[in-house]
Parts: structure tokens; C-alpha cells; sequence
């Protein structure tokens, strides 16, 4: 009985077997998303099966002896997405396939062998690579912005950096993040954007206002740290870098782990932490300059051609110390602080950070979808979110020891969207529209007058972007962008401050009450601003020459308004003015480059007038109950500024190759007709790399960094009596004169190796400050009272799995 029923099971079988019909022809064409054009050479393959076929001229292809089941067709082709595709095979089948065959869809217009998206077309724009952004995953996103010519930084020590990009920074240096335009207290001199530089795939510099997508108050630039793209297929990686240095003692550890499917879903992991104790001049400890940073960013979304979305998370969290001698109690230890060579206060190292300090916490998140619509081009949406609190520590006794002297809460809300028409080869659109809240607390729990009032502030915007091929040679680029900005403020002004500054005669209607010494004020502005760009670009051989115009406004931020007293952790009084008007940019940019052959450079001159420029500048000295404090106010002047960029490379041999960069900036009040203050001075970079790919891919560098003396400055000095002996001296009290020249040697050595069996092993040692040089920097906030870091070694280790 067994015997009949295994024959009847596998005759049965047999004629399922027979019954099936596998003669059945899948057909189809494989076209441009946008355009419709056949795309030619596309892979169609069957997943799972060893079948694969070509599309020919037309974007035709077949494939034949199919049975009736369910398929997955893998489509590829050159700067195409890779697409899974599946098709239901019920009798002959016929397909057409669309593929996302724009380049700027997918970011990977190839600039120097990387695969990145130009945001400008005609404009000055700068790169810095996944590579060298993981040589400095210990420090700062200021510190690797040095990578590129023409940015400098302006620093309060050792951890607070800020970037400058042609002069210009804070609120006039746009930073996008993920995404996401920061708002994290930018407006301040000694506040670093609250960014874990570790997070980026890789940074773009705009320098100018020239991205208007962004923002049309970015005079200086714009700053876009984006994600490293995500594979469409199924794949689990990641990487963890260890640091460790010799100044400072300590370390950074930053690991990241990515999750990515053939369905196009994927996800994404990356925390970092460091840990650092008081750095160290040549000849003695900088006290209390320790710091430690805690970061986590978690992201999820799904990447198709046609449509997609994205969540993320990021939360960032540090403690700054602040150089314990650079806290003046009045003008007195200002003068002994400036005449001393050594600071006043030099102690053993540790790991403590003690008032004077900061304290920053930032979160942000954001959710975006976006759409494709055949013949016509990509839709975006975004909303995010930030709340950004700021505590600042000042040196405090009796009940306020351990209190913050500022405690700033700023949320923000963004809502915007974008649609980029480009189904045509010739010519693309893109316009959009924004809109952004803000509320400002200033917690009066301090017990400390507070510098920025509670304010709420509404933005709007909308652009429109173009940009049109006139041949294969030459390109046009114009954008126009208007911001509607509405600013609702509650200050406290001591009345004597009110009388003294006359706001009586312009502002005694928005007196709301009287409260002792005080009146309470409800200023409110409305700012209309407009910008606008326009550029032309034109190639010819290996040469590009691209030259623009950009007009920008920026309105006052709050600090440049309402700013009116005692700043604790920079130890000056600083003023503000409610009649601020918006700042006017016209600037003239031209970028000529070599892009092939051994030998390339890029020449990038530029010229930039500001109209009512606003500038902080030391005024003289003011009395408080603490004592005698620097007064430092913002004025609004006409400026001119021009210089000039320029970056070489060339590769000697297969091993050896030299890079080098220049950059010069001259700014003047053409009001006042003197050179504005915190002015970056000359500097030169020079670079020498040998590298050898069968040694383990072996690389050294050895780098020259000079910096020259600033010659064009303002002098901004002023007297002071000092008690000395029982009697007054009027004493010079020298606030302007720049420090002297400097040269930094620095080395780098790292190889790669495979002791895993997956994955890599890359093995970094790196000297900052070689010969161990003591100099000051003219943009440093606190070189007053020490010099800059001495000689600095780090270890890397770098595992990518």
C-alpha cells in the first residue's frame, strides 16, 4: 500500500511538473524617470537566477522561457539608483521600467573623485571629504573648517570655535545640519555651533550668499554638513574611531553602525564621546580648559527613486572650561593680564572643569518626506525641531556658588518645503517657501540682569531658484529670495541706560510699565528683506570660469539690538542699540580652476560692500558693582572688504604630491575710514604627501601652516588710572595690537591593515605644534592672557567593519 501511494505522489508531481508552463516572454523598456529617454546598456537580472540581459539602443530588452511566477528584476545602470523591480509573469509580460537617471537627484556629481552635489553652480564653493573629517573626529567642526581656504576661526581658548569664512562669521555664516538650519544661540562671538562633527559624510562651504535655498542673510556663507549616503541594498556596516592625545590627556571615542535593504529601508546608529583635561601652552598649563562632549544620533527612512523619507534624532551635549585667568574681576587685572607673559593663575593639570565654564545642550530632530513626479521633478517637506539651552558659569560665592549667570532656552520650529523642476536636460527650477518660529527664555532664576531679553520671533520665506545651459560650455545661474522676519521682545532697561542711550525720543510708546529703577519695553521690529543672485559659468578644456553677483540682507540679530550689560564669560559689558537697520551685502565673486592633468588650482578673488555693517568694538570702561569693566558696542558702519583664495595641487610622481592654499582679506570702514577689527591676517598652508597602496596604503604628510602678523587692524586702545603707590597713573591699556607672526610644523603617518576577516584596520599617529612653538593668535578671544595649545601627539585607530 506504501509502494502505491509513493508512485502515485511522484506521478502526480511529474505531471505538475509537465502541466507548467515555462514558455512565457518578459519584454520591456527601460526609460529616464524624468524624460522618458531609452536608457541604453541597462542590466536587467533575475534575482536568485543566473539570467541577466542588456537593454539595446532603443532601451528594449527581452527575456524568454519564463514560467508563471512571481520575479524580482535587478536594474542598473551607470549614475542610475540600482532598482529592485518586481513583476508578476502570467502569460507574455510587458514592462516599462523607470530609472532616476539625473545625477543631482542621487548627489553624486564627481568633483576630484568624490562623489558629492555642487550647491552652487556659479558661486565659491569648497569640499571636505569623509577622509580628512575623520583625521579631526576628536576636535571641533571649526578646527577641520580649517581644511579650507579662506576660512579661519574666531576662538574663545581652545574649544570654542567658531567659523569665519572671509572675514565674516556668526549670524552672517549659515550652518545646515542634517538638513536642518541651526539655531543654537549663533549670534554670540565665544557660543561653537553644538554639531558632532563625526555625524557628517561630508561638508560643503559656500562662501557668499549665493545659496539661496538656504537663507538670504548668510553675507558670509554657509556652512552644509550633510550624512553619508546609504546604499540601496542589504547591508549591515559601520566604523569606530579611537583617539587618544598627549595634550590634554585624553581621548574620543566615536562608533557608528548602519543597517540598509534591498527594499530601499535602512537605519542608522552614531554616538561619540570625549573626554579632555586641561591643555598645555610650551611652558605652562592652561587651567581649567578641560572639556567633554557627549553626542547620539539615531536616524530610519527609506530611499527610492520615486518617493522617500527620513526621521532623525540628534542629541549633543558638552562642558567647556574657560581659561581661569582670562576671568578679570575690572580694568586692573585686565592691564596686569596683558602685560604679564605668563597668565595669572597657572595650576596642576586635572580633569575638573570649575567656573568660569559653559555648559550646552542641544537637541534637534526632523522628519522629511519627499516625492518624484514623472516629467516633472522632486517635491520636498520638512519639519524640525531644536531646543537649545545654554548655561554659562561665572566665578560665584556665597548662595549663588554653583549657579549659572546665564541660562538661555531657545526653541525653534521649521516647517518647509521645496520643489525642483528639472525633467529637462537644458534648464531646472527650484522654488520653495519656508516657515520658522522662535521663542527665546532668558531664566531670571540667575539673579543675574540678563544680557538677551524673552523675545519670540516668526520667519518666512520663499525663493526661486534657475539655472540654464546655453551650450555645453556655458551655464547661467539666477535666484531671487525674499524673508519676512517679525521680532516681539520684553527688555528691562535701567532707566539710566534708557536716558543715556536717548531712546525716549524714538521708543517712549513702547514703554509698557515702570518698575523701580527699570522700565519694562516691548520693542517690536519687522524686517523685509530681499536677495538675489545671478552667475555665469564657462568651460574650456580643463579651465572653468565662473564669476557671480550676490545681494544680501541680514537683519540685526538679538544681541546687536538688545545686549545691555555685563557678558560674564567674556568679562566685558556689552551694548546693543534698538536702532539698528537690516545689513545690505552686494558682492562680486570670480572662481577660475584647473580640474585635470597633474597640476591643478583654483584662483577665487572676490570683492564684498556691506552697507550699515554692524561690528563690536571696545569703546572704553564702565563702573559696576563689581567693578571696572571694558565696555565693548556694537556700531553700524559702511564696509568694504576683497581678497582672495587660492588652492594648487601637484602630483610629482605615482607617490609623491604637494598641495598648498593662500588666503588674504582686507576690510576697511569706509565710514569711519579705518581697518575694521578681527580682520583674519595672510596665511599659507603647504602640504608634502608621499603615499604607497602595496605598504599597507601608507600615507605621510608633512605640513607648514603660517600665519602672518595682521598689519591693517584699528586701534581701539585706551587709558586707565591705576592705583599704584597711593596715587593714579594713567595707564595705556592695549586692546588692539595683534600678537606676532607664527609657524606651525605638523606630521601625519598612517596605514592600513586586515587583521579581520571582514573589515579594516587604519592606524593614525599625528603631531600638532611639532616644534612645540609658543605664539598667540590674533582671532582668539583669550590671547590676552596665555598663548595658544603646544605641541600636541595623537594616536587613531580607525576599525571599519
Amino acid at each position: 500500500m506504501k509502494t502505491i501511494w509513493t508512485c502515485a505522489a511522484f506521478l502526480l508531481l511529474s505531471f505538475s511538473f509537465y502541466a507548467q508552463n515555462c514558455s512565457h516572454t518578459l519584454t520591456g523598456k527601460v526609460i529616464d524617470f524624468h524624460t522618458g529617454d531609452p536608457l541604453i546598456y541597462a542590466i536587467i537580472k533575475i534575482a536568485n537566477k543566473d539570467i541577466q540581459v542588456y537593454s539595446d539602443f532603443e532601451g528594449n530588452f527581452s527575456i524568454e522561457n519564463l514560467c508563471e511566477e512571481k520575479i524580482e528584476l535587478k536594474i542598473t545602470h551607470p549614475s542610475c539608483q540600482d532598482l529592485i523591480y518586481p513583476v508578476l509573469i502570467e502569460g507574455d509580460t510587458y514592462k516599462k521600467i523607470k530609472l532616476e537617471h539625473h545625477l543631482e537627484q542621487l548627489g553624486e556629481v564627481s568633483i576630484t573623485g568624490q562623489a558629492v552635489l555642487e550647491k552652487v553652480k556659479t558661486g565659491q564653493e569648497q569640499k571636505i571629504d569623509i577622509e580628512t573629517l575623520e583625521r579631526y573626529s576628536s576636535a571641533s567642526l571649526g578646527d577641520a573648517l580649517k581644511e579650507v581656504s579662506g576660512v579661519s576661526t574666531l576662538s574663545t581658548g581652545n574649544n570654542v570655535v567658531k567659523p569665519m569664512i572671509q572675514g565674516l562669521h556668526s549670524s552672517r555664516v549659515l550652518i545646515m545640519n542634517q538638513g536642518v538650519r541651526m539655531a543654537d544661540q549663533e549670534w554670540g562671538a565665544e557660543h561653537a555651533p553644538n554639531i558632532d562633527l563625526n555625524s557628517a559624510g561630508n561638508i560643503t562651504v559656500v562662501k557668499g550668499a549665493s545659496a539661496l535655498q538656504y537663507g538670504g542673510d548668510a553675507i558670509g556663507g554657509a556652512v552644509i554638513v550633510e550624512p553619508e549616503r546609504i546604499p540601496v541594498k542589504d547591508t549591515l556596516y559601520g566604523k569606530t574611531i579611537l583617539s587618544g592625545a598627549t595634550n590634554g590627556r585624553g581621548g574620543a571615542v566615536t562608533t557608528s553602525l548602519t543597517k540598509s535593504f534591498e527594499n530601499a529601508f535602512y537605519g542608522k546608529i552614531q554616538g561619540t564621546f570625549k573626554k579632555f583635561g586641561d591643555y598645555k601652552a610650551p611652558d605652562y598649563v592652561l587651567s581649567n580648559t578641560g572639556n567633554e562632549e557627549k553626542d547620539f544620533s539615531i536616524g530610519f527612512g527609506r530611499n527610492t527613486f520615486s518617493s522617500g523619507f527620513d526621521v532623525f534624532y540628534s542629541y549633543y551635549n558638552t562642558e567647556i572650561g574657560i581659561l581661569r585667568s582670562s576671568h578679570i574681576g575690572n580694568v586692573n587685572d585686565l592691564i596686569r593680564a596683558i602685560n604679564s607673559r605668563e597668565p595669572s593663575e597657572v595650576n596642576d593639570f586635572t580633569y575638573q572643569i570649575n567656573p568660569p565654564k559653559q555648559e550646552v545642550e542641544h537637541h534637534l530632530a526632523r522628519l522629511k518626506y519627499y516625492k518624484r513626479l514623472e516629467g516633472l521633478g522632486k517635491w520636498n517637506i520638512q519639519y524640525d525641531y531644536q531646543l537649545n539651552n545654554r548655561l554659562e558659569y561665572d566665578l560665584r560665592t556665597g548662595e549663588d556658588k554653583g549657579k549659572p549667570s546665564v541660562d538661555l532656552e531657545l526653541q525653534t520650529h521649521t516647517l518647509s518645503t521645496n520643489f525642483k523642476f528639472d525633467a529637462q536636460n537644458e534648464y531646472s527650477w527650484n522654488v520653495g517657501l519656508n516657515g520658522s518660529y522662535q521663542m527665546n527664555y532668558p531664566n531670571p532664576l540667575t539673579g543675574v540682569r540678563r544680557l538677551i531679553p524673552d523675545y519670540e520671533q516668526f520667519s518666512a520665506g520663499a525663493f526661486a531658484l534657475g539655472e540654464y545651459k546655453l551650450s555645453s560650455d556655458w551655464l547661467v545661474e539666477a535666484g531671487l529670495r525674499y524673508d519676512y522676519t517679525h521680532l516681539d521682545a520684553q527688555k528691562y532697561y535701567l532707566k539710566s541706560r534708557w536716558n543715556e542711550r536717548n531712546y525716549n525720543t524714538d521708543f517712549s510708546n513702547i514703554i509698557t510699565a515702570e518698575v523701580g529703577n527699570q522700565y519694562l519695553a516691548n520693542p517690536v521690529f519687522d524686517f523685509h528683506n530681499l536677495s538675489a543672485t545671478v552667475g555665469v559659468r564657462h568651460s574650456f578644456d580643463s579651465f572653468q570660469l565662473s564669476a557671480n553677483y550676490a545681494l544680501a540682507n541680514r537683519a540685526p540679530n538679538p544681541s546687536e539690538l538688545f545686549a545691555d550689560g555685563l557678558h560674564h564669560s567674556a568679562a566685558v559689558i556689552e551694548l546693543g542699540n534698538l536702532r539698528f537697520k537690516a545689513e545690505t551685502s552686494q558682492k562680486i565673486g570670480l572662481d577660475f580652476r584647473k580640474d585635470l592633468g597633474d597640476f591643478r588650482f583654483g584662483i577665487a578673488p572676490f570683492c564684498n560692500r556691506i552697507g550699515n555693517f554692524l561690528l563690536i568694538k571696545p569703546t572704553g570702561v564702565e563702573t559696576t558693582i563689581r567693578g571696572a569693566f571694558p565696555v565693548w558696542e556694537y556700531e553700524q558702519v559702511d564696509a568694504r572688504m576683497f581678497g582672495v583664495d587660492i588652492d594648487w595641487k601637484y602630483q610629482i610622481s605615482k607617490q609623491f604630491a604637494y598641495r598648498g592654499s593662500f588666503a588674504y582679506v582686507n576690510g576697511r570702514d569706509i565710514k569711519n575710514e579705518e581697518d575694521l577689527i578681527q580682520m583674519p591676517p595672510v596665511n599659507f598652508s603647504n602640504t608634502i604627501r608621499f603615499q604607497h597602496e602595496k605598504w599597507h596604503q601608507l600615507q605621510l604628510n608633512l605640513t607648514g601652516d603660517y600665519v602672518a602678523r595682521q598689519h591693517q587692524y584699528p586701534d581701539h586702545n585706551f587709558k586707565y588710572d591705576v592705583l599704584e603707590n597711593g596715587s593714579y597713573v594713567s595707564t595705556l591699556v592695549d586692546v588692539s595690537t595683534p600678537p606676532k607672526d607664527y609657524f606651525l610644523l605638523g606630521f601625519e603617518a598612517s596605514a592600513t591593515f586586515n587583521p579581520f576577516e571582514k573589515g579594516s584596520m587604519q592606524v593614525g599617529l599625528h603631531f600638532n605644534n611639532l616644534l612645540n612653538t609658543s605664539y598667540r593668535d590674533y582671532l582668539n578671544r583669550l590671547r590676552y592672557y596665555a598663548d595658544n595649545l603646544g605641541r600636541n601627539a595623537m594616536l587613531q585607530v580607525k576599525l571599519e567593519y
